[in-house]
């Protein structure tokens, strides 16, 4: 083997290998083989720590971001105040504002080893103002960052006049994805037909659907129905996503029962919020008090992909968050009571491969011919990195190191005890 640009040596994989070594060339990977040694530019010894791929968000909205407190605070906390907020705000912004705070975020998400972002951005705005300004942030953030827009009527399609006008005029400067809101629409045939309109929309241009759908507590919202109905009458079958589908926390097992093989059937994926649904939800009951967020170990027994979002950021419907996605991940697991072996990794899961897989990246994984993206965590496997929310020691996007951080450590001064943890128990 010629020099390498990049060597990782002694590294543990997500799968359970251990002692693997990854060999980067020209900003893939080009072998990952067992106890590796080859002459390279640099040598990183993982120290028999977690090599991952990048995490991967199939869910936020970037337009949003780190505007918390303008024009004002969420004093509630709930969703309608948030969304009632947003529309205060809407009116206020510049493009200048919205492009530093999508920036900014980003900067947040590298040093997080979060290199791949699905963002909703608001088209009801007739000045396509956000839009916009993510399509410039989506250019500039490329090097380092894949930017994937959806065109999300936050409004409604048919709810707000210019609407569907404007989402196409998204569509047309570049916006990825189509979405929708079959849910906030103003009756639930409107909402059917919302889905209907996007999905043959998005099947005349070739792209992907992400919907937000069903995020109520109410157990007839059933525009998850719809939206699997539609995929497979439109042949979209692996391309449309529902986000949220709260709704089916409050479903009956009945109706579940025969929902979930209609999805499977249908290739649609979910995507759960865990941070941002067990704190919306919920909100009109007294005890006990639903969680809110969808019935993930169901679907993922019955074959569904599932991911985790992060949704929000310091905005208007949630003050905190800093792009963590083991923060999401760790919130989830608990939230779904998945607190088995194999569960727990697939909470690991849903915030790389299987976002990765819905989101349609190109070159995701750690294999000869992938991407020599790359995050070295301060955990011995999955589960570890979880328990640990740990800490992002070194990020490499396309084999060039983007991020790096120290070792998270404590110092202690205690009479016959170690002068130094970690938190990681000896093996």
């Amino acid at each position: 083997m010629s020099q390498l640009d990049l060597l990782i040596t002694n590294a543990s994989l997500a799968d359970g290998r251990r002692n693997i070594g990854v060999a980067v060339r020209e900003g893939r990977i080009v072998e990952v083989s067992g106890g590796l040694q080859a002459p390279a530019h640099e040598t990183v010894d993982a120290k028999g720590l977690l090599l991952s791929t990048p995490f991967v968000d199939a869910h936020f909205h970037m337009d949003a971001t780190l505007s918390y407190g303008l024009p004002r605070v969420n004093q509630s906390g709930t969703l309608l105040e948030g969304i009632a907020l947003w529309g205060e705000l809407k009116p206020l912004l510049t493009q200048e504002a919205l492009v530093e705070r999508a920036l900014a975020y980003c900067d947040w998400a590298v040093a997080k080893g979060l290199l791949a972002i699905r963002s909703h951005v608001d088209v009801c705005d007739d000045r396509l103002l956000a839009v916009e300004a993510l399509l410039e942030v989506k250019k500039r953030v490329a090097p380092y960052l894949d930017l994937q827009l959806v065109a999300f009527p936050q409004d409604g399609v048919l709810r707000s006049a210019t609407a569907l006008a404007n989402l196409r005029r998204a569509l047309d400067l570049g916006v990825d994805v189509v979405g929708g809101i079959p849910h906030f629409e103003r009756t639930m045939s409107d909402g059917a037909a919302s889905v209907k309109l996007l999905c043959e929309e998005a099947a005349a241009r070739g792209l992907r659907v992400d919907m937000h759908c069903d995020e109520s507590d109410d157990p007839l919202s059933r525009h998850i129905e719809s939206l699997a109905s539609e995929t497979h009458r439109l042949g979209l079958h692996g391309r449309v996503t529902g986000s949220h589908v709260t709704s089916m926390h409050s479903m009956d097992n009945y109706y579940v029962s025969k929902l979930i093989p209609l999805i499977r059937e249908s290739g649609v994926s979910i995507i759960a919020n865990p941070l941002i649904n067990i704190t919306l939800q919920g909100r009109h009951d007294s005890y006990p008090k639903r969680r809110g967020m969808t019935r993930v170990p169901e679907l993922l027994a019955a074959g569904v992909p599932v991911a985790f979002g992060h949704d929000c950021v310091m905005d208007p419907w949630y003050s905190m968050g800093s792009g963590d996605m083991l923060e999401v991940a760790h919130m989830g697991l608990h939230v779904a009571q998945m607190t088995g072996q194999a569960a727990m990794r697939q909470c690991f899961e849903a915030v790389t491969s299987t976002p990765a897989q819905i989101l349609g990246l190109d070159g995701y994984g750690i294999a000869a011919g992938c991407h020599a993206d790359l995050v070295l965590l301060q955990a011995r496997d999955p589960v570890e990195a979880l328990r640990l929310r740990a800490t992002r020691l070194k990020v490499w996007r396309r084999g060039k190191l983007v991020a790096q951080g120290p070792a998270a450590t404590h110092q202690l001064h205690l009479d016959g005890r170690p002068g130094q943890i970690d938190f990681m128990p000896r093996q």
